[in-house]
């Protein structure tokens, strides 16, 4: 029983000396010895809340890592093949699962929508400093089903935990603007303070880019990888405005119950359910930080079929986009198809009572149709 407890230790809470030291150094050095104009800096109510909701997430974390235990305890027993902890190269094998792992469950975090309801109170501050790393969602139960693949390849549950971890701790370090670029080498393989704040931009050419841990690779191989170009806007494209911890952990939940959608991915006209940064154009609805500019432009949609130009002007409804979802990952038939799909999508669009008029519905050969809110 003493060693099932002590697997529960979690090695975060060794290192919050370490974490607070951090911030009150970065503290020091942005706002008394000399604030430099491209740093966003501190402000009290945004660094309370990071802390407070970092404070219940530990908590929280606390009681969900022996249910996690349990569960890789079991899937343990099941696995074809043990690795032996006292190897060195477990170790090796155990961190590089735990990062592809963990870039997987961070690029669907971003993409599914769900998923993002939990994950965006990290992206929900303003600001970029140390902490913002400690800003952590209450609702950590959808680790469970990616790091149990990690269980069933036979890695120590134990060791599971660790390198969740030892991966949350490698990434407070890289939540500051005071460290701009590190050694080239460095940065091609490893995530840092650069890369991190790119993934942290609500930019558009920096949406949905570095989901990396500790490294960086994951992203140059799926091609997710995008460098820091200008200075990042940070938090939401639409941002919530409330420093409310109950808000600021669950609001999305009630916007993602009634909302989904569907958007164009790395121009290959590919459907997919997204929910990064709701309120972009390119992402979805206007519910979480968009300038004007940016909001006009998310009601203007592209309808892209098979045949030739036609023009329509509909308003769309829950009920349409739930329509045009459903068709929007196929191509439209060739010939006179075209206009029988049009025509039901007019139908739909004409039974809702939705105020956005879309924009000219504009036909190209060979292309899916792109749908976007």
């Amino acid at each position: 029983m003493a060693d099932f407890l002590a697997h529960l230790r979690d090695p975060v809470l060794y290192a919050i000396p370490v974490f607070l030291l951090f911030v009150a150094v970065e503290i020091v050095a942005v706002h008394v010895l000399g604030h430099d104009d491209d740093v966003v800096g501190y402000s009290a109510a945004d660094t309370r809340t990071s802390m407070f909701m970092g404070t219940v997430a530990l908590g929280v974390n606390a009681l969900f890592r022996l249910v996690m235990l349990v569960v890789f305890a079991a899937l343990f027993e099941l696995a074809p093949v043990k690795f032996d902890p006292r190897d060195w190269w477990t170790w090796a094998l155990m961190l590089l699962g735990q990062e592809l792992v963990f870039y997987a469950y961070h690029r669907a975090s971003h993409r599914v929508r769900l998923l993002w309801a939990g994950h965006q109170v990290h992206h929900s501050s303003e600001h970029y400093n140390f902490s913002t790393a400690l800003r952590q969602k209450w609702t950590p139960y959808f680790q469970l089903p990616f790091w149990s693949v990690l269980a069933m390849c036979g890695i120590p549950p134990w060791m599971i935990l660790t390198g969740l971890s030892i991966d949350l701790v490698y990434q407070f370090f890289v939540h500051t603007e005071k460290v701009r670029k590190l050694p080239r080498w460095f940065e091609y393989v490893f995530n840092t303070p650069s890369h991190h704040r790119v993934h942290h931009g609500s930019d558009a050419e920096y949406l949905d880019a570095n989901y990396g841990g500790i490294l960086i690779v994951w992203d140059r191989l799926f091609r997710s990888f995008v460098p820091e170009g200008k200075r990042p806007t940070y938090g939401l494209t639409t941002n919530i405005g409330t420093h409310n911890l109950l808000k600021v952990g669950f609001h999305e939940y009630g916007q993602s119950s009634a909302t989904f959608v569907v958007r164009k991915v790395g121009g290959t006209g590919r459907g997919t359910w997204s929910a990064r940064r709701a309120g972009h154009p390119a992402t979805s609805l206007p519910t979480s930080r968009a300038s004007p500019a940016a909001a006009a432009a998310s009601s203007a949609r592209r309808l892209i079929t098979n045949s030739g130009p036609v023009r329509s002007r509909v308003t769309p409804s829950l009920v349409s986009r739930w329509y045009a979802a459903s068709i929007a990952a196929r191509p439209l038939p060739s010939g006179n198809g075209w206009k029988k799909q049009t025509s039901r999508y007019a139908r739909a669009t004409r039974a809702g009572n939705g105020a956005v008029p879309w924009a000219s519905v504009r036909c190209a050969s060979n292309s899916a149709m792109v749908v976007g809110p």
